[in-house]
C-alpha cells in the first residue's frame, strides 16, 4: 500500500468512528447507561413523547426484560407502556404504570386498560411480570419489568403514554399531537421496532383526508363563494351569479364528503373524543344544508318576504364561515401537522381578507356614484332576475347582495 496514502485512510476511519459515536450519542438510546451496570441487548427511540425502549429477549424461556424510559417526568405526571395483543388502541393494553405516589415514592405496578375512561388502577396482567420497579432520577423516569411472553405477543403492538396527576390519581393524557402518535409496532426477537400499528397508517390517511377536504370546502370555497356575490355583483352580471353557486355548491359537496369522513373517524376511535370540534363540525354541517335548501324556498325579488330572506341567508352564511375558520384551527390543533400547513391557511386568509380591504371601498365607491347619477347598481328592475333586494337598485347597497 502507498504509505502516503496510510494517513489519509486512518484519518478517514477515525472522522468516520467519531461521527458514528456523535449520532449514537445524539439518540439517546445506545449511549445511555444504567445505574448498576444494567445492560440490555437493544434499544429503540420510541417516534413520540421523547421516549426510549430497551430490551433483552431470551428465546429459550420465552422472556423480555424491558426498560421503558421517559425523560423530563415530573413527579405531578404519570408515565406508561404496555403491549396490546388486541390492537393498536390504549383499550386493552397490558401497562405498566408509574408515577409518584402521596408519600412521595415513585412506584410502579401493572394496570389492564379495559376502556377509554380507565383511571389505570392495578390489576394483573394478561400474561405473567416480575421484577417490576421504577426510578425518577433528575427528572428522567423508567420503569423495569421481565415479561412473560406468550407466543402471540413476541411481536406486538405497544403503546406508551403520559399525563398529569391530580390527588394522587392518573389524570387523562391529552388527545392531541404526540400522545395521539404513541403507538407502534415491536419485534423482540428481530430488535427490530417501528411507528405506527396495524391500521394507524390508514387511520392517518384518513385523518389527513378529513383535514385537507374540510380546509378546502368550508375554510376556503365558501368565503370565496360569498365574496363573488357581495362584490362581483357590481362588475358581472349575471356572471357573479353563478360564481356564486359554483363555489357555494362545490364547498358544500366537498365539506359533506369531509363531515362523513370525520363522522367514520370518530365512531372507528371510540373514546377518543374531541367534543367542541366534533359539535362544531355538525353545527357547521346543518347550517349548510339549510342554506341549501333555502334556495328552494328563495321567494322572487319583488316578493314582501325577500328582505327577510335576505337576512336569513346572510346571518347563516356569514354564522358558517366564521365557525368553520374556528373549526379548521382546531382540527390543526389536533392534528397537529408541520407547521408550514397552519401558515398556508392563514396565509390565504390573509390574502382573502386583503381582497376584503380594497374591494369593500370599492364597491361602495360604484354604487354611491351610480346612484349619485340616478342610475341602477347592476341592471333594470324588469331585467334584473339575480338581484337580491326589492328592486334591484342602489338603495340597497352592496350589503343586500346574495351571499
Amino acid at each position: 500500500m502507498d504509505r502516503t496514502k496510510s494517513p489519509k485512510l486512518a484519518l478517514f476511519a477515525l472522522s468516520a468512528i467519531l461521527v458514528l459515536s456523535c449520532v449514537k450519542a445524539q439518540s439517546g438510546c445506545d449511549s445511555h447507561r444504567f445505574a448498576n451496570n444494567i445492560a440490555f441487548a437493544d434499544c429503540s427511540a420510541l417516534p413520540a413523547l421523547g421516549s426510549f425502549l430497551h430490551w433483552t429477549y431470551n428465546e429459550p424461556n420465552g422472556t423480555v426484560s424491558i426498560a421503558f424510559r421517559h425523560p423530563a417526568t415530573s413527579s405531578s405526571s404519570w408515565i406508561a407502556w404496555g403491549l396490546n395483543p388486541s390492537g393498536p388502541q390504549m383499550s386493552g393494553t397490558q401497562s405498566l404504570v408509574a408515577f409518584t405516589n402521596s408519600s412521595g415514592q415513585f412506584q410502579a405496578y401493572t394496570s389492564p386498560v379495559i376502556g377509554y375512561s380507565t383511571q389505570l388502577e392495578r390489576g394483573s396482567l394478561s400474561f405473567p411480570v416480575t421484577g417490576v420497579a421504577a426510578t425518577l432520577v433528575n427528572g428522567e423516569a423508567t420503569i423495569f419489568a421481565t415479561l412473560e411472553l406468550p407466543s402471540n405477543l413476541v411481536t406486538a403492538n405497544q403503546v406508551w403514554q403520559m399525563g398529569p396527576m391530580s390527588n394522587g390519581v392518573p389524570m387523562r393524557h391529552l388527545t392531541s399531537g404526540d400522545n395521539m402518535r404513541s403507538i407502534g409496532r415491536i419485534d423482540f426477537r428481530s430488535g427490530q421496532s417501528s411507528a405506527g400499528g396495524g391500521g394507524s397508517g390508514d387511520r392517518q390517511r384518513k385523518r389527513n383526508t378529513h383535514g385537507i377536504l374540510n380546509a378546502v370546502s368550508w375554510g376556503v370555497l365558501l368565503p370565496m363563494g360569498a365574496m363573488m356575490a357581495r362584490y362581483m355583483k357590481v362588475f358581472t352580471d349575471p356572471t357573479w351569479f353563478y360564481l356564486h353557486i359554483a363555489f357555494q355548491v362545490s364547498g358544500y359537496v366537498i365539506g359533506v364528503a369531509g363531515w362523513a369522513t370525520g363522522i367514520k373517524l370518530g365512531n372507528d376511535s371510540p373514546g377518543t373524543s374531541y367534543s367542541t370540534h366534533r359539535s362544531l363540525g355538525i353545527a357547521i354541517f346543518t347550517f349548510a344544508t339549510l342554506q341549501v335548501f333555502a334556495l328552494l324556498l328563495r321567494p322572487k325579488p319583488d316578493h314582501k318576504y325577500r328582505f327577510y330572506w335576505n337576512v336569513y341567508h346572510h346571518t347563516v352564511g356569514y354564522t358558517t364561515i366564521i365557525l368553520s375558520i374556528i373549526n379548521i384551527f382546531k382540527g390543526f390543533d389536533i392534528l397537529d401537522p408541520e407547521d408550514k400547513w397552519r401558515w398556508a391557511y392563514i396565509g390565504i386568509l390573509i390574502f382573502l381578507g386583503a381582497c376584503v380591504v380594497i374591494l369593500e371601498p370599492l364597491t361602495w365607491f360604484i354604487v354611491l356614484r351610480r346612484k349619485s347619477r340616478g342610475g341602477n347598481t347592476v341592471a333594470a328592475p324588469t331585467t334584473n332576475k339575480y338581484s337580491n333586494g326589492v328592486n334591484g337598485t342602489t338603495t340597497t347597497g352592496p350589503h343586500h347582495q346574495d351571499a
